[in-house]
């Protein structure tokens, strides 16, 4: 009789729990979330565009003139008047050599050539009288001759003696000292004129075709914060096999902030490509996430969707994917909406 009453008790307890279980689960559905508000926006329709890619070159800041000053005789350096950084004026001193050598010849050709001009003037007198042939002056004129180009020579030579600054500038480099013995195409110096300045860029040999001469191209500085507009000067006809690039030089103007050896950077104009912008208010970024709302026509209601933006240009932002060209997307007041909201278009 006890067990018949306690299995008996145990059934009224699970029918009552299953029966509160099933009620509360009615319960639940009968509730539901409170419809989202209608938000008034505005929307564009995306479309694909053809814009031209920009591409980005280094290049290296140089002046436009600047020499490497080398000897031409051998001989012992003995004035060096300027030090690194000197600023130096067309004509100005560089180097001195001392060659005593070239100096003694200089005398012996001008003493040659004094006595080959009294030669032959004596003899051109003798021929007058008649007591010297026509032969004879010939040849002392022909000797006369080679004596004044060996005073030439040897007077040229005592020229490269002393070594003049070619152009204004300053003295960027400094290899040789006073009592250094200087020797043919040894580099003692190098002077550049910093007031004309140019970029040197290695440009691929796949950009090569798209650079002239005369072509108007942006240069940025970053060293000194400016972005200029240089002139195509130089462009080399054929690319190096190896690294695949070409050298072109780009003049800029002068500006006090510009130094040479400052890292530039130049924007080339790549091939024409298909890219899809829109409106930057449309975007909104959480996190690494950039997100936008579809405005679906049918059912007037925003879905949310997932993109790739790309570079952003004078208030318009690239999406490189999650968009198909023709679907209209919310542009104002993206920070109020929810996936699925019912929108109303302005």
């Amino acid at each position: 009789m006890y067990k018949q009453l306690l299995l008996t008790g145990c059934l009224l307890f699970g029918i009552l729990t299953l029966f509160s279980a099933c009620s509360n689960q009615e319960a639940e559905k009968k509730v539901e979330a409170p419809p989202l508000p209608t938000v008034s926006v505005r929307v564009e329709e995306i479309k694909e565009l053809t814009a031209p890619s920009r591409l980005e070159v280094v290049g290296t800041l140089e002046a436009i003139e600047r020499a490497s000053i080398s000897a031409r005789i051998s001989g012992q350096i003995v004035e060096l008047p300027v030090v690194l950084g000197s600023k130096v004026k067309q004509g100005d001193l560089l180097v001195k050599i001392s060659a005593g050598e070239i100096s003694a010849k200089v005398l012996q050709a001008e003493a040659q050539l004094s006595q080959a001009r009294r030669n032959l003037a004596r003899e051109s007198k003798l021929q007058k009288q008649g007591a010297s042939t026509e032969e004879t002056v010939k040849s002392l004129l022909d000797a006369t001759r080679i004596a004044e180009a060996a005073f030439k020579e040897a007077r040229t030579m005592l020229d490269y003696t002393t070594i003049s600054a070619p152009f204004s500038g300053t003295v960027t480099k400094k290899i040789a000292n006073t009592g250094d013995l200087a020797s043919p195409g040894m580099i003692l110096l190098m002077i550049e004129n910093g007031d004309a300045l140019q970029v040197l860029a290695q440009v691929p040999e796949s950009l090569l075709l798209t650079v002239q001469q005369g072509d108007i191209i942006p240069v940025t500085i970053p060293a000194a914060s400016l972005t200029l507009e240089g002139v195509v000067a130089e462009v080399a006809p054929a690319a190096n096999p190896l690294s695949r690039t070409a050298p072109v030089k780009i003049n800029i103007p002068s500006s006090p902030n510009l130094r040479v050896g400052q890292f530039a950077r130049i924007g080339l104009s790549g091939n024409d490509e298909k890219t899809m912008m829109l409106t930057s208010s449309a975007l909104l970024s959480k996190g690494q996430m950039d997100i936008v709302f579809v405005y679906d026509v049918p059912t007037k209601k925003a879905h949310m969707r997932l993109v790739r933006a790309g570079a952003v240009h004078g208030g318009q932002v690239e999406i490189l994917a999650g968009l198909e060209p023709g679907e209209q997307v919310v542009v104002s007041s993206v920070e109020r909406l929810r996936d699925g909201q019912p929108l109303a278009i302005q």
